[in-house]
């Protein structure tokens, strides 16, 4: 009797479930030096993030998925990484869903101590589940911001709790409002909420405050009566997909700004006077949002290192008075439509430019104009 083929899928499943098998061994290793306290307090985080990324970030670049994923636009890499995500983390959550019970919820809150030795065996494979998808999303979101070529460097404590803040959505329950619960099965949806909306961590005042946020996530997810393989299947797999998505959207975007500030770097003729007139046109309205924030920050940063311009004066202004703009301008000779471009497309970076913007466009255009 021949042996029936094996279908590509379920190798591919196979494939998956082996690397998930490993890495839960490895964190299994990992949580063995762990202490009842260090889960209390948080300070698991801190010592998983080392853990998770120092040699990551050091493998992990912009060659190495030019090498797995020759020719593919960088929105395509994204959706394929959130995607295996995903599937590994739906396996791990079939795979530990044996520790979601209400007995461990009850562990938890009697964790004492600070030996290894006295961590129950069900919150140690608890623990596993949660520092298994706290590992799987910081590195998604590390993936995602190489991809976007959106420069981190995580020795710098900055650019470190950008990567946490993003992997971990943690500002208001910001995934929730993105409108993605929607791609979320009925059943799932109202776990979802909870698992964002009721443990908002507005500001992160260190790694501990970060890891009992994230546990207490956890602890919704087994909090639910009579959870089964099925929920934790589904719970893993679309907090994990609504993650990456999340970091997707984010890194794309700093990506767009950046892409603006190299294109109205590389085009100025006037790289000076540029950014008096866009710091003007940012601050036509006196707010200030992210986008334009971080536009001006590459702008002064490419300037300087493209056209060797370092304008001390505008970086020590606190009120910018459109009257020197102008007077700068009349002090220049020549085309000036390069500016007035620059000034139209600095008011479209946060979207469609208000009234004040169009009013400060406007007079620029009218002094433009040279006779």
């Amino acid at each position: 009797m021949t042996e029936a083929p094996i279908d590509a899928a379920d190798a591919d499943e196979e494939a998956d479930r082996k690397v998930v098998e490993q890495e839960q061994a490895e964190l299994r290793e990992f949580i063995k030096g762990l202490s009842a306290d260090d889960i209390k307090s948080g300070n698991w985080f801190t010592k998983l993030s080392a853990q998770a990324m120092s040699s990551y970030t050091t493998k992990v670049d912009w060659q190495y998925f030019q090498e797995r994923y020759d020719g593919v636009p960088a929105d395509g890499i994204a959706d394929q990484r959130i995607k295996m995500a995903a599937r590994y983390a739906a396996l791990e959550g079939g795979l530990s869903a044996g520790a979601y019970s209400a007995a461990v919820v009850a562990t938890l809150g009697s964790l004492g101590g600070a030996s290894p030795a006295t961590v129950p065996a069900a919150v140690a494979t608890l623990m596993v589940d949660v520092a298994f998808i706290t590992r799987l999303q910081l590195r998604l979101a590390y993936d995602i911001s190489v991809l976007y070529r959106v420069p981190l460097d995580l020795s710098d404590p900055e650019d470190m709790w950008k990567l946490i803040r993003v992997a971990f959505t943690i500002k208001s329950g910001e995934v929730v409002r993105e409108g993605v619960i929607k791609a979320v099965p009925a059943v799932v949806r109202p776990v979802i909420k909870r698992y964002y909306s009721k443990t908002v961590l507005a500001a992160a005042k260190g790694f501990p405050v970060v890891g009992k946020h994230l546990l207490q996530r956890n602890v919704i997810k087994i909090g639910i009566p009579l959870v089964g393989v099925p929920v934790a299947v589904l719970l893993n797999r679309y907090t994990t997909l609504l993650a990456g998505r999340h970091a997707q959207a984010v890194f794309r975007n700093e990506a767009r700004v950046i892409e603006l500030a190299e294109n109205l770097s590389r085009s100025s003729q006037h790289p000076r006077l540029m950014l008096w007139v866009a710091w003007l046109v940012i601050r036509a309205n006196r707010k200030t949002t992210d986008d334009e924030t971080l536009l001006m920050r590459h702008l002064v940063s490419l300037v300087r290192e493209q056209h060797q311009v370092v304008d001390e004066e505008l970086a020590h202004l606190v009120d910018i008075d459109p009257a020197e703009v102008w007077r700068r301008m009349d002090a220049e000779s020549g085309d000036l439509s390069d500016i007035v471009d620059a000034a139209e497309r600095v008011a479209a970076v946060d979207g469609t430019a208000n009234a004040r913007e169009k009013a400060v466009i406007a007079e620029l255009r009218d002094r433009c104009v040279r006779v």
